[in-house]
This record gives C-alpha cells, sequence and structure tokens, in this order.
C-alpha cells in the first residue's frame, strides 16, 4: 500500500486554471506497480490527495484499490484490512509525511522515501535511498519481489 502525493509523486502539484492539479510520477514506480500486480500482489493507494487523473494513472497499471480524499489515514487502513481480510502485519505501507504516520508503525513493514519528513524516517522499517516519485516505489517492490523471486521472471518482459 502507498501514499501518493510524496511516494508515488515527487509531491509537486502544478495546478492548472481548471483547479486540476498535475504530479509527476516515475515510470519506473508504474513499471514495477504493475510487475507486482502481474505476480498476484495486491497493490492499493491511500491518499490525501484527489485527482480524477491519480486514479486514472493508478487504474491504468492495474491498480484497482484506490482510495482518495482521506482525511485520517489510520481509519482508512484500517477499514481496507477488514474489507480485505488482512492483518497490518501482511501489509507493507510507504509513506512520507505526518499523515502516514500512524500507518507506518502500526503496518507489518512501513517504509518511506529518502526525502520524509524526520518523523516518519525515526519510526520506518525501512528508509528507501531514493526520494518519493524517483524509484522509491521500485526501490521496495523489486526489493520484495527479489527476495521471493518474482523479480527478473516470465512476466518481467510482460506488460
Amino acid at each position: 500500500m502507498f501514499d501518493y502525493d510524496g511516494v508515488l509523486s515527487d509531491g509537486s502539484i502544478y495546478m492548472l486554471p481548471n483547479g486540476e492539479g498535475l504530479r509527476k510520477s516515475s515510470v519506473k514506480d508504474g513499471y514495477s506497480l504493475h510487475h507486482a500486480i502481474l505476480n498476484g500482489y495486491k497493490v492499493a493507494v491511500l491518499s490525501g490527495g484527489v485527482g480524477e487523473s491519480m486514479r486514472r494513472r493508478m487504474n491504468g497499471l492495474g491498480i484497482t484499490d484506490v482510495i482518495l480524499g482521506v482525511s485520517y489515514k489510520l481509519d482508512a487502513f484500517n477499514d481496507y484490512l477488514d474489507e480485505n481480510g488482512l492483518s497490518a502485519d501482511e501489509v507493507l505501507y510507504m509513506g512520507d509525511d505526518i499523515p502516514d504516520y500512524e500507518v507506518i508503525v502500526k503496518a507489518g513493514i512501513g517504509a518511506c522515501p529518502a526525502n520524509a519528513s524526520h518523523e516518519v524516517k525515526a519510526v520506518a522499517d525501512y528508509i528507501s535511498p531514493f526520494y518519493g516519485g524517483n524509484g522509491a516505489v521500485r526501490d521496495v517492490i523489486e526489493q520484495v519481489l527479489t527476495v521471493q523471486g518474482k523479480w527478473m521472471n516470465d512476466s518481467a518482459f510482460h506488460w
């Protein structure tokens, strides 16, 4: 499970005149997300941000569990666990700022990008050497899939 702003994007939002915000993200992060899904992993996004482009990007990668506009992430995280029959120990969560803090603490593995807030870094189990929107997501997914022998497999070459 991943936060969007600051994790899947670099945290910058470029505002268009119509009020839509544009976010910059990494295609390498996107590739790894899709590859994880092809290997049977359940991937979800939990974000306080709102934007149809965010949902479209995630849906295009095969992610259907996209929870946006969340005001209190721990409640949304707990609801997601209940709805999907999961325990917190089964979830890796990557976030970057104070709204992610409680979820990072509760998740089985709490991770963050290199440019996360110092409060989040203090409680994270893993701090990626990469920044949000610039390979942090790829880093954690690649590590998980590599350990389980699913990184450079047949599905790695299919989009």
